[in-house]
């Protein structure tokens, strides 16, 4: 765990600024993520028969998720638009869930892991929105329904 002493997306007034990357070299980046969304059986059974009312859940959560790749940059902060060269997404469907796993490349001067992590929970995000009226209970509530287990499970960097 750091100290804090190298932490560079302060000024040494403790300003926040976004990182200089410009001298660095450009390198070929990959970062995968994934995460998961717990829903009840029966609407996984909707979903995998393309029963839900809003269309097909996967595909529009597919598109939701590449869609939150390439605007990274405007929602987090202090991310550097990157040009982002591919994006992967894996559903994996199970009786009580779904696991998302979303795999991003770049060539530039830094990583992709936000990007990965932007898409992940945007998918999952579009998911819970499409089947949100299967998911509730008679107060209007969620209880079985959660996204969790957001990770960054491998990054690479290679010299071009």
């Amino acid at each position: 765990m750091s100290d804090g002493s190298d932490l560079t997306h302060v000024t040494d007034d403790g300003d926040a600024q976004m990182v200089d990357v410009g001298k660095k070299p450009d390198s070929a980046r990959r970062a995968v993520a994934r995460g998961r969304i717990d829903l009840q059986p029966s609407t996984i059974e909707a979903i995998e028969a393309d029963a839900v009312g809003k269309g097909d859940v996967l595909a529009v959560a597919r598109v939701g998720a590449i869609q939150a790749v390439k605007h990274t940059w405007e929602t987090i902060p202090m991310c550097h638009q990157i040009p982002i060269t591919n994006v992967e997404t894996d559903f994996s469907v199970d009786e009580d869930g779904i696991d998302l796993a979303v795999a991003v490349e770049t060539t530039g001067k830094t990583g992709c892991e936000m990007e990965a992590i932007e898409g992940v929970t945007t998918g999952l995000g579009v998911v819970w929105d499409m089947v949100k009226a299967a998911e509730k209970n008679e107060q209007g509530e969620y209880p079985d329904t959660r996204i969790g287990g957001i990770e960054v499970v491998s990054k690479e960097k290679r010299d071009l």
